[in-house]
């Protein structure tokens, strides 16, 4: 899980893994880890999620959180610019260390989309670079096993 502070990585894995989200926000330090085993077509997966703490100007993310990663969502608030801007930086960072790796674009806070900055075409304008990117709402649950799904499908198509 890759992003800026505050764009909802932790609350996608909760609702992902444990089916819960909470209001109530809480700053990841460092790495928090969980395990939530899948299953795509006929094949199964266990997924280890590295939950990472956010990037932003007090806290840089350290890319020996990376190493050894076999894929990763790349975490975008819908409702602040600066975030895709971060999201493209680590992106970057992570290409330097891991080489071409699968990965999802997330656009997070589906739910506030009134709030959001980012328009229908700033999402196909992602994608057109041949990226997977999908909108999810940690807090409605829309879109998130979607998101943990194709990258695990991904993940599988490297086998």
């Amino acid at each position: 899980m890759l992003g800026a502070s505050a764009v909802g990585k932790t609350s996608l894995v909760k609702r992902f893994v444990e089916g819960i989200f909470s209001e109530r926000y809480l700053t990841t330090v460092g790495v928090k880890i969980d395990k939530k085993s899948v299953r795509v077509g006929e094949r199964s997966l266990d997924l280890v999620l590295w939950d990472l703490n956010g990037e932003d100007r007090f806290q840089k993310l350290s890319m020996s959180y990376v190493r050894g990663a076999a894929g990763y969502l790349l975490v975008v608030d819908g409702t602040r610019r600066e975030t895709l801007d971060t999201a493209m930086v680590l992106h970057h960072k992570v290409r330097a260390v891991l080489g071409e790796t699968p990965f999802v674009m997330v656009f997070n806070k589906a739910d506030l989309e009134e709030e959001w900055v980012f328009s229908d075409e700033d999402l196909r304008m992602q994608a057109a670079r041949g990226w997977t990117v999908l909108k999810t709402s940690a807090k409605t649950g829309t879109g998130v096993d979607e998101v943990f799904m194709q990258l695990s499908a991904r993940l599988l198509e490297l086998e």
